[in-house]
């Protein structure tokens, strides 16, 4: 099969296709998503090497007794091994031996077909689109802001960075009900949000005042200074960028207005799906290059560039060729 890997260089190139193991799932990918993360990784993030690629809908294909055979799915990307004290104790996605797909010891969705744990599948509804079903995983990546800034209806919020992750969080937010300023670089970004009620801002114009919530998600540690200027004090700074170098923070940021510092990372699958299959959240505005496979490595290279934000990956076949 074809697989986009990366072992230093990144290539396109025949791979073993995968044989799924008892538990797991065969599943042939029709799309596929860039995230900053893959960037992040060809930086040096994690130390990866292999086949990239974790936002993905496929459809499954084997074994034969799937229950979810010939059903299109997304997978949750973090594989526990289930059996340490964090796994038995709820805490799966932080285990210690987890793999993570196309991020951590585990081949990802840049190819024709991946293989995940059953458990890990969710059933993409019938009137989803491919296009639309593509952006779950970030999205519920975004929905797990709420849980760890403990955002309520009367918090002022505001997002810092105007990427796809960024302007998921903030869209996902205000369609929640919460009051959301967004700052970014981009005027044409800033205004995918407003139809949500985001109010949006380039940093330079931000209005002068503290938000009880700031999270960042401009992909560097600009964001993270900009979050510690504008969080009210005591408030919570929600942590969302993966970031290959390294932070500076001076700890009298936190200490002195006793700010709370909070990673966020995976989210709920359910209720992502849920969102998207509601009729009032549309996310495919986002994607600005929907390219086929073949141009794997044009559409890493494409999601590097200024002003881009969401480009995936076309695994589909062709109209009148059979996969």
């Amino acid at each position: 099969m074809l697989a986009l890997v990366w072992d230093g260089a990144v290539n396109l190139r025949e791979v073993p296709k995968p044989a799924p193991r008892p538990g797991e799932a065969l599943v042939r990918v029709r799309l596929a998503g860039v995230c900053r993360t893959d960037l992040e990784v060809l930086r040096g993030y994690h130390g990866f090497r292999g086949v990239l690629g974790h936002e993905f809908i496929g459809v499954v294909e084997g074994p034969p007794a799937s229950p979810r055979l010939g059903r299109r799915v997304v997978g949750e990307i973090n594989l526990p091994c289930g059996a340490c004290p964090r796994c038995r104790a709820g805490l799966g996605r932080h285990c210690l031996h987890r793999q993570v797909l196309g991020l951590k010891d585990r081949d990802g969705a840049f190819a024709e077909f991946l293989i995940l744990p059953e458990e890990n599948l969710h059933l993409v509804p019938d009137g989803l689109s491919d296009e639309a079903a593509v952006f779950t995983e970030p999205l519920a990546a975004a929905l797990a802001v709420a849980e760890a800034g403990a955002i309520s209806l009367r918090s002022r919020v505001l997002v810092v960075g105007d990427g796809a992750l960024g302007l998921l969080t903030a869209m996902a937010l205000a369609h929640a009900g919460t009051e959301v300023t967004l700052a970014g670089h981009y005027p044409e970004r800033l205004r995918l949000a407003e139809p949500y009620g985001v109010a949006g801002f380039l940093e330079k114009d931000l209005p002068g005042q503290d938000f009880d919530v700031v999270v960042e998600a401009g992909g560097g540690p600009g964001g993270l200074d900009l979050a510690l200027e504008r969080v009210r004090p005591q408030g919570v700074v929600v942590l969302k960028s993966t970031y290959a170098g390294r932070y500076h923070l001076d700890p009298a940021a936190l200490v002195v207005p006793e700010v709370h510092l909070r990673g966020s990372r995976c989210g709920p699958f359910p209720a992502a799906l849920r969102l998207l299959s509601g009729g009032s959240f549309d996310p495919r505005p986002l994607i600005s290059a929907l390219l086929p496979f073949s141009l794997g490595v044009e559409a890493l290279d494409r999601a590097s560039r200024k002003g881009i934000l969401k480009v995936v990956l076309d695994m589909r076949p062709e109209p009148g060729k059979t996969p």
